[in-house]
């Protein structure tokens, strides 16, 4: 048996990142909902 989640750093980054979310439409939209609730965390 194999587990589902192998965490990696670069994967990490490259998909949840914060220049990933800014560089897209719908990213750039979780961004702005983000701040607007005032996480103090936007992104990874």
């Amino acid at each position: 048996m194999s587990f589902t989640y192998k965490p990696k750093k670069k994967k990490r980054k490259t998909t949840h990142g914060f220049i990933t979310r800014s560089r897209n439409k719908g990213g750039k939209k979780v961004l702005q909902r983000r701040r607007r609730r005032g996480r103090a965390k936007l992104t990874v």
